[in-house]
């Protein structure tokens, strides 16, 4: 068993390596945790230092990518927000993932009216745009970094619901949970044993790319004012700064919008080479 896994393994491994783009994906996305790891290697500056004598100063040798309207170092700004946005991409996704997978175990599972209630729910949740909930619930209970997460969590689970369950109802007609239930295997054990195991190729697509949604959806919620609030600094009120002074300070706007371009378009594209790698049907590549 444990050597039929490691060939697996080995053999997603090499289609993945394969796929420039994914590999492209991954060298971003680890850079990424390198410097929200450590971003005192990084930037030098505080980035919470306000210094009136150089404000809206352009990109120089000693802020590489310019001052803002304080005086702040935005590369600095910058380094350290992108924790901000790795943290709340992570926490967000994982709550997000644990309640879709409790609700797509279930609903599969168990079927019949157990299925149709739960399935019911998703689909009322699925009727009220996401962006606008958030922003209703943000508005209510104020903007912190833990109700950002908390409620792009509770607000972006459905996706992965539907997916687990279409996973859940093939999986449990396989021969292996026929097997076990002819052991004795209980229900708990059987869905989480045998068929969790299974169901987490195709979840693991999805967290990859929902990282990406949460970074931005936070770094949208910080641009309109009711994100990450100042002095913490975030790429999305960094991008604020910089719609208010876009005429002469254009690198406010351009350095952060690029940041959270090239981050989200990372982990999409090592999300896609994730699923192009575990998908039995591309063995033959």
């Amino acid at each position: 068993m444990a050597a039929g896994a490691t060939s697996m393994f080995r053999d997603f491994l090499r289609r993945l390596l394969k796929n420039r783009l994914a590999v492209a994906g991954a060298v971003v996305v680890s850079f990424l945790f390198v410097v929200a790891a450590y971003p005192s290697a990084f930037a030098r500056h505080d980035p919470s230092r306000i210094d009136v004598r150089k404000i809206l100063e352009p990109p120089s040798a000693d802020h590489p990518l310019g001052t803002d309207e304080l005086g702040r170092d935005v590369l600095s700004r910058m380094v350290h927000g992108a924790r901000i946005s790795m943290e709340v991409g992570f926490v967000a996704t994982g709550i997000a993932t644990a309640i879709g997978l409790v609700v797509g175990l279930i609903a599969g599972f168990y079927g019949r009216w157990v299925d149709g209630v739960l399935m019911r729910f998703v689909d009322i949740m699925l009727c009220f745009p996401s962006f606008f909930l958030i922003l209703a619930v943000i508005a209510f209970l104020g903007p912190s970094i833990i109700n950002i997460m908390a409620v792009i969590g509770l607000t972006s689970w459905m996706g992965a619901a539907r997916l687990v369950r279409a996973e859940t109802l093939s999986l449990k007609e396989r021969d292996f949970v026929s097997a076990a239930r002819a052991q004795g295997a209980g229900n708990l054990r059987i869905i989480f044993r045998h068929i969790l195991p299974n169901a987490l190729a195709p979840i693991l697509v999805w967290a990859t790319l929902g990282v990406a949604g949460a970074i931005l959806v936070e770094s949208s919620l910080s641009f309109l004012g009711i994100g990450v609030q100042p002095p913490t600094p975030s790429w999305g009120n960094i991008l604020t700064a910089g719609k208010d002074n876009i005429e002469f300070a254009w690198w406010l706007s351009v350095y952060p919008g690029l940041a959270i371009l090239v981050t989200v378009l990372g982990y999409y594209l090592l999300g896609e080479g994730i699923q192009d790698a575990a998908d039995p049907r591309l063995k033959g590549r």
